[in-house]
């Protein structure tokens, strides 16, 4: 059962990860990877939320379905250090800058939010 939960909640996070970044990154004219900035703090968001809600006496099925599964093929830290590299080489230097530190920053602010919603929901 347990693989089954990884592989469904992966099913639709790959998709969303390809379909949000192409639809993100579409409607910036940047080099920046608007894109998969966005997938990777969502994918905070809601890591911290599956485990604010099982802090709180969630399942820990849905931290497997949602967190491994889900949240494990919508992020996407291969990517995001590709891209970096790509920044850095091209000579945009503060943009790379920018990605990493706005990504640590800004994703684990979303994941200490997602905790408080998972718990205020849940609990």
């Amino acid at each position: 059962m347990t693989v089954l939960l990884v592989v469904a909640g992966a099913a639709v996070g790959a998709p969303l990860r390809f379909l949000t970044d192409r639809w993100v990154q579409g409607r910036h004219d940047s080099v920046f990877p608007w894109g998969t900035f966005a997938v990777n703090v969502v994918g905070c968001l809601v890591m911290g939320a599956v485990s604010g809600a099982v802090g709180a006496g969630a399942p820990v099925a849905l931290r497997t379905g949602l967190g491994t599964g889900f949240c494990g093929a919508l992020t996407t830290y291969s990517t995001f250090s590709y891209e970096t590299l790509r920044l850095a080489e091209d000579d945009a230097r503060l943009l790379a800058a920018a990605n990493v530190v706005g990504s640590i920053v800004v994703g684990v602010a979303a994941a200490f939010l997602g905790v408080w919603l998972g718990r205020t929901v849940w609990g």
